[in-house]
């Protein structure tokens, strides 16, 4: 075989959403892209703010020796104070710097956390539907990435999740909001979580470390607010990127903070500034690094956003389809009307509609619309879903 048995296994895991990319070009290649209603990719299309440019124009005018050279393979150090002094405020706990480390986004920041945690075969505990790469980063390190359904209403199971937890269990991983669902879990469920986590540490006589992926956190509708994790839970872990609130997702730029009570907080730390470089990524790119310093509390307007939430909700409720509201990042995951998503998705491309069948997150029953599209394709693909209803 011409590569790798494991990459040929993962390239069938992950070929939803490739395989939706590929249909997608035939059908654009034959009956043109203004006629194909495209909802397979999560690429944000809202232009990032006009200050992102401004900043990071200035940051290169700026008379600066070696600003394009190596700098500590955390990051420069006034681009994590900036965002230390931020989060104190957005987790309402105290960070420092020196528990912030600048990544690669979040994809490259949970591959540092990970080569950092894991030992061969130990696991990572996430709830489902999840983001598919998940499976793929906990292996990149030895590790194994083990499921656990959520509830009916996609609130996290923690009763169930306790009760996967063993010796070998190094941490749970959370998304919130969540892709694909769009679900954010409350303060409520986080709490119980964190106590939860911290009785079967004393069990199983290590610390579970709680990490949660957050590059929706700030893409939130109708008053909604995430709970901190930094504030629930001592040994937690955040991973952010500026991807999505920035719309900066081609720039590859996040961060990893750690909560300054973390158990071995200075090895932890020590050993993922060491998984930066050893991984291959080094450092996160110099001047995006600066200009997103500059540029905390900024973002999109999620009012488009929402907008196109409504307007795609709205739609879709009057037809008949059947899903929660989604109360953040741009995804929104209906029931399929019949059993098969697949077959649904297949039915929906006929209509010139592409979406991702939901077992491709581990929701099977279910598919995923990723809305952050111009206006124009959910306002003409509402006819194609009347039709492909109209066919079950």
């Amino acid at each position: 075989m011409p590569i790798a048995q494991k990459m040929s296994q993962f390239m069938e895991k992950s070929s939803w959403i490739r395989k939706m990319f590929e249909e997608g070009a035939k059908l654009k290649a034959q009956y043109g892209a203004e006629n194909v209603f495209d909802f397979s990719l999560g690429n944000p299309n809202v232009e990032p703010p006009s200050e992102f440019s401004e900043t990071l124009i200035a940051y290169l005018n700026e008379p600066r020796p070696m600003k394009h050279g190596y700098m500590p393979n955390a990051g420069f150090p006034e681009v994590r104070e900036r965002i230390a002094e931020y989060l104190k405020k957005e987790q309402g706990t105290q960070i420092s710097e020196d528990e912030v480390i600048m990544t690669c986004g979040a994809g490259g920041g949970l591959n540092v956390v990970f080569k950092a945690i894991l030992n061969p075969g130990e696991t990572v505990l996430c709830p489902s539907p999840y983001f598919v790469e998940y499976i793929f980063y906990t292996d990149n390190h030895g590790g194994k990435l083990e499921t656990v359904p959520c509830r009916e209403d996609l609130d996290l199971d923690v009763d169930l999740i306790a009760s996967k937890i063993t010796a070998d269990t190094a941490a749970v991983l959370i998304n919130s909001p969540n892709n694909p669902t769009g679900r954010v879990y409350p303060k409520k469920t986080i709490q119980k979580l964190a106590n939860m986590l911290r009785e079967k540490g004393k069990a199983v006589g290590r610390a579970i470390y709680l990490i949660s992926d957050e590059p929706y956190r700030k893409i939130v509708y109708d008053g909604v607010h995430v709970p901190s994790i930094l504030a629930a839970y001592e040994h937690s872990i955040i991973v952010n990127s500026y991807s999505k609130a920035l719309s900066l997702a081609g720039e590859r730029i996040g961060f990893i903070a750690v909560n300054s009570h973390a158990d071995h907080l200075k090895p932890l730390i020590g050993a993922m500034v060491l998984a930066n470089r050893i991984l291959g990524f080094v450092n996160a790119p110099a001047s995006v690094q600066q200009a997103v310093g500059r540029l905390q509390g900024i973002t999109v307007d999620i009012g488009i956003y929402e907008k196109k939430r409504n307007m795609l909700c709205d739609a879709l409720a009057a037809i008949g389809y059947d899903f929660a509201k989604p109360q953040g990042a741009f995804y929104l995951f209906p029931k399929s009307p019949i059993e098969d998503d697949v077959a649904f998705c297949k039915i929906l491309q006929e209509e010139k509609i592409l979406a991702v069948p939901g077992r491709g997150f581990g929701g099977p029953g279910h598919f995923r619309l990723a809305y952050c599209v111009d206006d124009r394709v959910i306002e003409h693909s509402i006819p194609a879903f009347r039709k492909a209803w109209d066919r079950i």
